[in-house]
């Protein structure tokens, strides 16, 4: 019964603050807070508030999901042993611990993680004149179609 109250009040509130909301010609804004403060209102009239409220002052209930945690934890448990049992050399981590030695022959560098060296450049002629080298330009320009 209170729970249903609270709900109801929330409810109200937030009509209210929609109501404001949409004085400010904030409308879009104005339909979502109604929107929201509406889901209240839907769950008491579902009834889902009410069994949320027998459900938590219910030790049956409460028994129920004690004994779920523990089906879970054993459930968990017996993965933890079952990888354990199948050893490290199964996985991901046996995948990180083995390094480039396991990789194919034809692989390339980038594949591995490394970055890939850029082309050692040949020195460029230093005379009295400046020399007069466009090609990275050109380069520039062809990719662009230019």
């Amino acid at each position: 019964m209170i729970a249903e109250t609270v709900c109801s009040a929330v409810s109200a509130a937030g009509l209210g603050i929609a109501v404001v909301t949409a004085y400010r010609k904030r409308f879009l804004a104005a339909a979502r807070i109604a929107a929201y403060s509406l889901v209240p209102v839907g769950l008491v009239m579902t009834g889902i508030v009410g069994w949320l409220a027998d459900t938590a002052f219910s030790p049956t209930a409460w028994a129920g999901f004690g004994v779920l945690g523990a089906a879970w934890l054993l459930f968990a448990g017996t993965r933890a042993v079952e990888r354990r049992r199948t050893g490290a050399g199964s996985g991901r981590k046996a995948a990180r611990q083995s390094g480039p030695d396991t990789m194919a022959p034809g692989a390339s560098a980038p594949s591995l993680g490394q970055a890939p060296r850029p082309a050692a450049r040949p020195a460029a002629p230093r005379s009295g004149a400046p020399a007069e080298d466009f090609s990275d330009i050109e380069a520039i320009l062809k990719k662009h179609g230019i």
